[in-house]
């Protein structure tokens, strides 16, 4: 996504959380991290485990991509979506979301066919940076823009356009429910350039 490169893997494990066991159902859960030269200034290691933020971006991206199953009935497995950011330049929560996807699909359709199941994978789910910058609303935010923007807002998107989540926040002042129209436009515009890019990653018309 622009400047930002974000490492995307699925790992299908034998396994599910205490708290699922017995039901017959599975999990799909997220984590997300970013390397400490990803930035231009390096961030420290998060060696006593994930931080507040880090941990809002995981439920976050955990969220999103389970938008994207008819349900869970795949058996207790967990699937184990893992997002490491190589180079950070804006959006990096959201590119984690649309290469997240693309990881989880390709897991759940390893899983269907070695475990003699349907596919639990239904939609493709993208997610994208919108925001306003000098008063002009811009899409997929870079670094810059990202800083010195007065609204900063993060859309994720189940195709074909349903809303799964929308974080929106005036980082000065306030906005107008026409700004913010504006920028969702924005948004499911840059959403459909990037679910036809998923769809092209998996072979999919």
């Amino acid at each position: 996504m622009g400047g930002t490169v974000v490492l995307c893997t699925a790992t299908v494990e034998a396994a599910v959380p205490a708290w699922r066991k017995g039901t017959g159902l599975g999990w799909v859960t997220a984590e997300y991290a970013m390397l400490p030269r990803a930035t231009v200034e390096r961030t420290p290691r998060e060696r006593s485990g994930a931080g507040g933020r880090t941990h809002e971006i995981q439920r976050l991206i955990g969220r999103s991509v389970r938008a994207a199953l008819r349900g869970f009935d795949f058996g207790e497995h967990t699937i184990r979506v893992d997002c490491d950011v190589l180079q950070a330049d804006g959006g990096t929560r959201t590119a984690a979301i649309s290469g997240a996807t693309v990881a989880l699909a390709d897991a759940c359709a390893w899983l269907a066919k070695t475990a003699g199941i349907v596919d639990p994978f239904v939609r493709l789910v993208a997610a994208v940076s919108v925001g306003l910058v000098s008063g002009e609303v811009r899409l997929d935010l870079c670094y810059t823009e990202d800083r010195d923007a007065d609204v900063d807002a993060n859309i994720v998107v189940a195709e074909p356009d349903r809303l799964v989540e929308v974080q929106a926040t005036a980082e000065r002042g306030t906005y107008s429910r026409v700004e913010m129209d504006r920028m969702l436009d924005l948004a499911h515009h840059g959403a459909s350039g990037i679910l036809a890019a998923q769809r092209a990653a998996l072979g999919r018309s």
